[in-house]
C-alpha cells in the first residue's frame, strides 16, 4: 500500500461545522478499514492533512471523494493530493 496525502483548505466553517460529525465517523471507518494513516486539522483550523493508505492514485481519489466534506459545495475550498514517499518513520 503506498501513502496519498490530501493536504486540504477550508471554506464555509459553518457548513463544516454541520458535516463534522458525519467527515469524522468517516475518517474513523476508513481508520478501522487500515485506508487511513493519520489525518487533522492544521493548528490555526485554515485546513488539514489527510493521509491515506492506498493501492494508487485513483483510489485515494475515490476515498477522498467519499469525504461528506467534499459533498458540500464550499467546506473544501483547495485540495492537493499526493503520493507521499515516506523515507523516514518513527
Amino acid at each position: 500500500m503506498a501513502k496519498f496525502a490530501a493536504i486540504v483548505t477550508f471554506g464555509d466553517a459553518e457548513k463544516r461545522m454541520e458535516a463534522r460529525p458525519h467527515h469524522r465517523a468517516y475518517l474513523q471507518q476508513l481508520l478501522a478499514e487500515g485506508k487511513l494513516h493519520e489525518s487533522g486539522p492544521w493548528s490555526d483550523d485554515s485546513g488539514a492533512l489527510i493521509i491515506y493508505e492506498a493501492t494508487d492514485q485513483t483510489e485515494a481519489q475515490a476515498l477522498l471523494d467519499a469525504d461528506p466534506y467534499t459533498a458540500v459545495a464550499g467546506i473544501i475550498t483547495d485540495v492537493r493530493l499526493l503520493e507521499w514517499n515516506r523515507i523516514f518513520s518513527a
